[in-house]
C-alpha cells in the first residue's frame, strides 16, 4: 500500500457498536488494519477515538449501509484523491452533513457527520 492510497479515519461521537458498523461497511469496500472489537484510543479530554487505515487501492464493490444507533463524526486524513474516493463510499451508505477540510500540499484531512439514510 502506498501512502497515496492510505486514509486513516477517526471516529469519535459513537459508541463501539456505531464505530464497528461504520468500519465493517469501509472494510468491505478496501482492505484495512481494523480489527473487530478493537479499544478505542483515549484522545484529550479522555474521549474515546477510533482509528483504522484503509488502503485504496483496490476497491472490493460498494459499500453497505449499516445502520447507526447515533450520528458519528468521522475524520478522513490522507492523499487527496484517496480521502476523495472512502468520502465517496461514506455518501452511498450514510446521510453526509457538516463537511469542512484543511488541505495541504500532499494530503487533506476532511471532517464530516455520518448519519443514516432516510427511507
Amino acid at each position: 500500500m502506498s501512502d497515496a492510497d492510505k486514509v486513516t479515519v477517526g471516529l469519535t461521537s459513537c459508541s463501539a457498536q456505531d464505530a464497528d458498523a461504520v468500519f465493517r461497511a469501509l472494510g468491505s469496500v478496501f482492505a484495512s488494519d481494523w480489527l473487530p472489537g478493537e479499544p478505542p484510543e483515549s484522545a484529550s479530554g479522555g474521549h474515546p477515538v477510533w482509528t483504522a487505515t484503509f488502503d485504496t487501492a483496490r476497491s472490493r464493490g460498494a459499500v453497505e449501509a449499516p445502520v447507526l444507533a447515533e450520528p458519528v463524526t468521522a475524520s478522513l486524513q490522507g492523499g487527496y484523491h484517496a480521502v476523495d474516493l472512502v468520502r465517496d463510499e461514506l455518501a452511498g451508505a450514510f446521510a453526509l452533513s457538516g463537511e469542512s477540510g484543511v488541505p495541504g500540499d500532499q494530503e487533506k484531512d476532511v471532517r464530516l457527520h455520518l448519519a443514516n439514510r432516510q427511507s
